[in-house]
């Protein structure tokens, strides 16, 4: 009896750190690698807080598809190398195809490239950023539909497809490459980074749908089309 009951004391601390570790593994397993038959999980590094109201406002420095005075406006940060916001920038697209035309929405896209899953996405902020500069609002957009529509995701574009990406897009690659080994747009990249996770983000794609009175919903995840459409709808309401 003595030697069983003495077994058992040496048992249970040990299941406990069994468990424990079990426990842990799990946690990080579901923040580094999400699965990816959940299309409307955002890809996370970290559980955040954040005040929406500390959007910086949207101007004429953004990067915007659609009417720039449209009633309501989709603020998305988004990584390149994210398989979620690669299926969200289609869903965006077609978001856009509906309701673009008539001036009701705008596509505001902002930065949040996560270091820790994807190294590569940093450049590739820049990549899109050195397309603006060298061709505009309209270069920039074309850049990340190519962008997002080449990459694997995953940290899986190779870096020399950047240059190649600006010259399909029409954009001179050698001014291209002086401008992204130049990393002057580093800063601003990271700035949409910190506003990003001052708002709430703690994933990507993470997007905030302002209504014209200035009222702001959260749309956390690359969520359905139906889903972003119905915040629209509510968004639109809102005078």
């Amino acid at each position: 009896m003595e030697t069983k009951s003495t077994s058992n004391y040496l048992l249970i601390p040990i299941a406990i750190v069994i468990a424990g570790v079990i426990i842990a593994g799990a946690v990080y397993a579901g923040i580094r690698t999400p699965t990816q038959g959940s299309a409307q999980r955002p890809q996370a590094v970290a559980q955040g807080s954040g005040d929406l109201e500390k959007m910086t406002a949207v101007s004429k420095s953004d990067h915007i598809r659609g009417n720039p005075d449209a009633p309501v406006k989709i603020v998305e940060y988004s990584d390149t190398e994210c398989p979620f916001c690669k299926r969200f920038h289609e869903t965006m697209r077609n978001v856009m195809d509906e309701y673009g035309p008539s001036g009701k929405v705008a596509w505001v896209y902002r930065h949040f490239p996560l270091d820790q899953l994807h190294p590569k996405a940093d450049k590739e902020a820049e990549a899109l950023e050195c397309a603006g500069e060298l061709g505009g609002n309209e270069a920039f957009w074309k850049y990340a539909d190519r962008l997002f529509e080449v990459t694997p995701a995953n940290n899986g574009l190779d870096a020399a497809e950047l240059p190649n990406i600006a010259k399909f897009i029409g954009l001179d690659v050698q001014e291209f490459n002086t401008c992204l080994s130049s990393g002057k747009w580093a800063a601003h990249v990271e700035e949409d980074t910190q506003n990003a996770m001052a708002t709430g983000g703690s994933g990507t794609p993470w997007s905030i749908i302002v209504a014209a009175n200035g009222k702001k919903f959260e749309l956390s995840g690359a969520q359905p089309e139906a889903t972003v459409k119905q915040l629209i709808e509510l968004a639109l309401k809102e005078k």
